[in-house]
């Protein structure tokens, strides 16, 4: 039979593409995420209740602070830390208030308030609180005399460029924080050799610490026609997340962005200021590629190496839904054969979810292909769902979209496209600030569980896949699991893995097909604001539903390491979780260039379990 697919190709009419539109371009985590609730923030959660609670705004302020004398140094770039959430507490039904829980659907103005970050918190772990005082950081010498003043009046540190930190490192009550957001210099480079090196010059771009990927984006692959390795949201900070290495949608063929840096410029704790790279301080380096942001010091520029822009970047988006537990179960079968036959390989990325209501949703894209290309490669897979019609429907007919690499990240093009970006809508801001729609959703929201673990690629083997599926299967009976196989490098070119081996992260990321993900949030609350009180019952019962996910999962194959930047808060062999066998190199290191703990995140190197 001919398998009829509905499909949308580049063209100047926006209609052909509304299909793709809803649907989304880009694959967000909270596809597969099916909670709605609030929370309350730590001392009353059945978290707590197990003695797991650490908090990472903890801090009190220090004693008789002499503030005036870092202003001396700064000037206006010092500033006291308004609290927005402030006028809340104090008038919850009131205009301004309304206008707050009006905005934080827009991560820009998330992003462009020092006092701010992307999640107002996780149940049962942290609230969003503000610093006392904010460096509006625009030199590295701006952000040495903060670290110098800090280290010497004994006043806790934060530092923040997107803001991202699911785990609260970006945000510490009482705390100076040194914001980066105004570092956005990004400069192309056709010859680039990092400082003392002999190699040979590659193209590169370096980048200023409080760029977000959007910019970069823009800069190096619509207007350079380069490709470089960053994240999939276009609002998360350069400098943060590849520090905790850093997957994006294309990474099974351009791997970590860890893996692309070339160098970089850090504050330390003493205050100095420092060119790091493979023949300058290559311990440092070395931390910086995966050993977790705001650990070692503050960067405050880096430099990627950039890639070949590819001809295409495209997506295929679909659910197909099972008529009953056992159908679902073949379904589940059938899709884990399918991607290791057609889509275990560089070409494919992003995400596979499994749903307690016996969907599968599909959520992949794909580079260097053409559309007629990614038609071929899924047609055996849709034909076999539409030959068992009894069993499954497809919700809508598949739809698979190829563009120009060039045309992905670009701002006039993508707002042809009704539905698939959104505009920050602050007044004067500019018409390139644009992100992604379906990260309306995530802006402001609370977490009240997530986990993720690596999967081995030795579970696509003959005698494995059953047990996947079935594993697969038991833990969707409890909660969606998703598996985004961009975040793990198995099926990636050897050299990727192999580049990978030379970070920070755990070494299991270059032996994994994919990273699953269990998580459940809320949307904005803040306890104590009427009309935004959270729910702390739902919180708890969608938390028991992760965990009785990732158990049912962990009972029927082997899980290795996870993901530091995407984990749970309350991990318990996190050490050995986040980094493996390369913890003792990266506490050598804290203990060398911060060993009196200056930058304390949570969960970072110089913690003991």
């Amino acid at each position: 039979m001919r398998l009829s697919m509905q499909t949308a190709r580049y063209t100047s009419n926006p209609s052909r593409v509304l299909p793709f539109l809803k649907l989304r371009l880009t694959m967000q985590r909270r596809d597969f995420l099916l909670a709605s609730a609030a929370f309350l923030p730590f001392p009353v959660t059945l978290a707590q209740a197990q003695g797991n609670v650490l908090s990472a705004t903890a801090g009190t302020p220090a004693p008789n602070v002499p503030w005036a004398k870092l202003a001396e140094v700064l000037g206006d770039r010092l500033a006291p830390v308004e609290w927005p959430l402030a006028k809340c507490l104090e008038q919850p039904d009131g205009e301004a208030c309304r206008a707050f829980f009006g905005s934080v659907s827009n991560p820009y103005f998330l992003g462009d308030n020092p006092a701010l970050t992307q999640t107002f918190g996780w149940v049962g772990a942290w609230s969003a609180q503000p610093s006392a005082y904010v460096v509006k950081a625009q030199s590295a010498q701006d952000v040495a005399a903060a670290v110098n003043f800090a280290r010497s009046n004994g006043v806790r540190l934060a530092v923040k460029g997107g803001g991202h930190s699911y785990q609260g490192c970006s945000n510490s009550a009482h705390s100076l924080l040194i914001w980066t957001r105004a570092m956005q210099a990004i400069t192309t480079h056709d010859a680039f050799i990092p400082e003392g090196s002999k190699a040979k010059p590659v193209e590169a771009v370096t980048i200023g610490a409080g760029a977000i990927w959007g910019d970069v984006y823009r800069e190096v692959c619509v207007r350079a026609g380069r490709y470089v390795q960053g994240g999939g949201c276009l609002t998360v900070g350069v400098a943060g997340l590849v520090q905790s290495g850093g997957f994006g949608s294309f990474s099974k063929r351009y791997g970590l962005a860890a893996s692309s840096l070339l160098q970089a410029e850090i504050v330390t704790a003493d205050g100095l200021v420092r060119i790091v790279n493979e023949n300058q301080e290559p311990e440092l380096f070395f931390a910086l590629k995966g050993g977790g942001g705001g650990t070692f010091g503050v960067i405050t520029s880096l430099t990627l190496k950039t890639h070949v822009l590819p001809k295409t970047f495209g997506a295929v988006f679909a659910e197909i839904r099972a008529n009953s537990d056992d159908a679902y179960s073949g379904l589940i079968e059938r899709a884990v054969s399918f991607y290791s036959q057609s889509l275990f390989n560089p070409n494919w990325g992003e995400q596979l979810a499994f749903r307690p209501n016996n969907a599968l949703a599909i959520s992949m894209v794909f580079q260097d292909l053409e559309q007629a290309e990614a038609e071929r490669v899924w047609a055996p897979f849709f034909g076999w769902v539409k030959e068992n019609s009894d069993k499954y429907q497809l919700a809508s007919d598949p739809v698979v979209l190829a563009v120009p690499a060039t045309s992905f990240f670009d701002a006039e093009f993508l707002k042809t496209l009704p539905g698939v970006v959104e505009t920050d809508s602050q007044p004067g801001a500019s018409k390139e600030r644009i992100f992604w729609a379906s990260n309306r959703e995530e802006a402001g929201q609370v977490i009240h569980a997530y986990q993720s673990t690596w999967l081995s690629e030795d579970l696509l083997g003959a005698g494995s896949k059953a047990d996947l599926s079935r594993a697969l299967f038991e833990a969707s009976r409890h909660w969606s699991v998703s598996l985004h196989t961009n975040k793990a490098l198995a099926g990636a070119p050897e050299n990727v893995r192999e580049a990978a081996r030379n970070t920070a992260m755990n070494p299991a990321v270059a032996d994994a097909f994919a990273l699953l993900i269990c998580a459940a949030e809320g949307p904005p609350a803040y306890p104590g604001v009427h009309g935004h009180e959270p729910d702390l019952e739902q919180a708890n019962r969608d938390a028991a539903r992760v965990d009785a996910a990732m158990n049912a999962l962990r009972s029927r194959i082997a899980t290795n390491g996870s993901y530091l930047a995407e984990s749970n808060y309350f991990q318990t062999d996190w050490q050995k979780a986040f980094w493996g066998e390369n913890i003792e190199r990266l506490q050598k290191a804290k203990r060398k260039y911060d060993p009196e703990n200056i930058f304390s995140v949570h969960h970072n190197v110089g913690e003991v379990d």
